[in-house]
């Protein structure tokens, strides 16, 4: 399976709008088909537990994107959209926090419409329309966004952005001291095991030659 690599979010590939999906660019940035692109995209989504990925999250300068596949949304429903538009919204709207791969442990309450509906081409070259409601329409719309070159931190203020990044610091220093407590645990324990084995090994000789 073909991996991919997210880029950091100063990346001017992740801010620009991605110009409309032709199949002639496929082999140009190595795949050979849209499947074998929206493999590589659901591979990578999952391998960064993510529920949601833009092609140019990952550097490819593709208008498409892939979202769903968690058990408890749509019972898993996947989808893998090139050329997406979101041709209605309704009026009622839901505010939620969100997250974004672009951006780690960042979340932000973010107010959407709370259905769509989405005209695209699937991995198969065929035109779909979907009417999308609940987390399934925030996903989409998250994703929809950054084909424009928008980011999820440009639909909240720079107060509430500023708390968020205060909060997820914090959280980083916290798994940071977690994960070296963990690393000096673990070094503990291996040692005192070789020292075991070799007590052991000691034992072991002496008992050979009584």
């Amino acid at each position: 399976m073909k991996e991919l690599k997210l880029i950091p979010p100063n990346d001017p590939r992740v801010n620009n709008a991605i110009a409309p999906f032709v199949d002639e660019m496929l082999e140009e940035n190595g795949f050979k088909d849209r499947k074998e692109l929206a493999e590589a995209m659901n591979f990578t989504m999952e391998k960064y537990q993510g529920i949601g990925l833009s092609a140019n999250q990952v550097g490819l300068p593709f208008n498409m994107f892939v979202v769903g596949g968690h058990p408890q949304i749509e019972n898993g429903m996947r989808l893998s959209c090139f050329n997406p538009m979101i041709i209605e919204s309704s009026e009622e709207t839901i505010m939620m926090k969100e997250g974004c791969l672009t951006y780690p442990f960042l979340f932000l309450n973010i107010k959407r419409p709370r259905k769509i509906t989405l005209k695209y081409t699937d991995e198969d070259g065929e035109l779909k329309e979907a009417k999308l409601d609940g987390m399934m329409s925030r996903i989409v719309q998250h994703e929809y966004d950054h084909m424009l070159g928008r980011n999820f931190t440009e639909k909240a203020s720079k107060l509430k952005i500023d708390a968020a990044m205060k909060k997820r610091d914090k959280m980083l220093k916290r798994m940071k001291k977690y994960q070296e407590a963990e690393a000096k645990l673990n070094k503990a324990w291996h040692f005192l095991n070789n020292q075991v084995g070799y007590t052991l090994w000691v034992i072991r000789g002496i008992k050979k030659w009584q």
